[in-house]
């Protein structure tokens, strides 16, 4: 705490936000004596410290000292339903009554599989993990095993988890070289190219040959922070298929989210493989890879006995936990019975229009930009001249939305917190089907505070 209060400095931003959190405060001064940056999560790394929050229901959270947030975390995008759902909760109280592992098969997995089948038809087969860094590391493994070949064609900018064949391009090292703590052998393996640009795209593919699969955040990075338009998905279809390469795509965030069915469904597109988390499992710990039945058969024993082929190992201690299964199979089921997605799109869009009205009439020159359930805050890093109302993100290049001024990001962040709202440090959020136009409105009225004092500490130009 005493180190906090040392960072209270003349900012009325970050005063305002430490009086408003000595819980916080408290067990964030613990917490950095058990946990690098004493956090459990990158994403959460905030100056001087973070929110510790003690409940949460529907669209909103508590933290320990009672303050209440509308959430636009939505734990990490995997609560499209919101938070405590009851459906969900009923669930997970009755699978755990039965017992948390079983370290055998169950019911529930079998369930759960089904569920997602009837979501995804591409999905002809699945297989359980736990994470979505897991998901696409056997999406990986299981197209270079597939193609016999070594080569990944990703995207700059795109997360695909912090796997070692994932690491660079993401935020750094976009020269290709391998980051700290991963072999540059690994880094060699992965060709990163410019989100969009087809040309780049055929150019890797003719000048080589080993490419074995492409992946994709198929709404663009960050949940379309840095967008990507359809037609590109269907480019990369058709691309992979002409050159022996399979089509990933990444779905964690946009898996059930987009639509029912996914960003592959909206798009009518078919990939080779999809990587699943967040949603598929309720806000459980849970994924999933699922796919072409060949494809998976490299994970069969008795389809690789046959065959003569050498099976893809894959264990997993909480490989399709039964707990998870129930919270995967309540919130899927229902999804699948109701428009949750679309509520939480059109919330979204609503939303979308009332920051940017708010900016127009407020002299901001931000914008906020976004489709499906998603929005970003543009910040206008190089001063741009700009309609907030009519701000096309495809007109503005990656690195000018990927960046922001770190220091100005966090000071926006505690003013929003300090106003009762959270959202993300990238400056984007989900929206889920919990959210309403009165949560909106205090959204909008808490940004347009937070501006202002932005404003009052020269953040914010008039």
């Amino acid at each position: 705490m005493d180190n906090a209060q040392d960072t209270r400095s003349n900012s009325g931003i970050l005063g305002a936000y430490l009086a408003r959190t000595p819980g916080s405060a408290k067990l964030a001064a613990e917490a950095a004596n058990l946990f690098p940056s004493g956090i459990t999560h990158d994403a959460r790394n905030t100056d001087p410290y973070g929110i510790y929050i003690e409940r949460a229901r529907g669209p909103h959270k508590w933290d320990v000292d009672g303050n209440r947030y509308i959430d636009y975390f939505g734990g990490h995008g995997s609560l499209i339903l919101g938070h405590h759902h009851p459906v969900v909760n009923k669930a997970v109280a009755d699978a755990y009554e039965g017992g948390s592992h079983f370290g055998a098969n169950h019911r529930r997995e079998v369930e759960w599989g089904q569920v997602v089948q009837s979501l995804v038809p591409s999905a002809e087969r699945i297989r359980f993990t736990s994470s979505g860094t897991e998901a696409t590391l056997m999406a990986v493994r299981l197209a270079r095993s597939f193609t016999g070949r070594q080569t990944i064609l990703r995207f700059k900018g795109h997360f695909h988890g912090w796997h070692d064949h994932m690491t660079h391009g993401y935020t750094n090292h976009f020269d290709g070289t391998a980051t700290t703590g991963v072999l540059p052998g690994v880094a060699e393996k992965s060709i990163v190219v410019e989100p969009g640009d087809e040309a780049a795209v055929r150019a890797a593919f003719a000048a080589n040959k080993d490419i074995a699969a492409v992946i994709i955040e198929p709404t663009g990075a960050s949940f379309g922070q840095v967008p990507v338009r359809p037609e590109f998905i269907h480019f990369l279809r058709e691309v992979t298929a002409q050159n022996g390469a399979l089509l990933i795509l990444d779905e964690v965030v946009t898996g059930f989210r987009v639509s029912k069915g996914g960003a592959q469904v909206e798009y009518g597109v078919t990939p080779d493989l999809t990587s699943f988390a967040k949603i598929i499992a309720g806000g459980l710990p849970g994924a999933a890879v699922g796919g072409r039945k060949d494809i998976l058969d490299l994970l069969d024993f008795n389809v690789t006995k046959a065959q003569g082929k050498e099976k893809i190992q894959h264990p997993g201690t909480f490989n399709a936990n039964p707990v998870s299964a129930a919270a995967g199979i309540a919130a899927l089921s229902t999804l699948d019975a109701t428009d949750a997605p679309d509520t939480a799109n059109a919330t979204a869009a609503r939303l979308r229009d009332g920051i940017n009205e708010m900016f127009a009439s407020e002299g901001v020159p931000w914008a906020c930009y976004g489709t499906f359930s998603g929005f970003h805050l543009f910040l206008n890093p190089k001063g741009r001249a700009v309609d907030p109302t009519k701000f096309d993100p495809f007109a503005v290049g990656q690195d000018e939305l990927k960046p922001n001024s770190p220091a100005q990001a966090n000071k926006l962040r505690l003013a929003l917190m300090a106003n009762g709202v959270d959202i993300s440090g990238r400056l984007g959020g989900f929206t889920s089907a919990t959210h309403t136009d009165a949560d909106n409105r205090d959204t909008v009225a808490a940004l347009r505070e937070a501006t202002r004092m932005l404003r009052a500490e020269g953040e914010l130009p008039g």
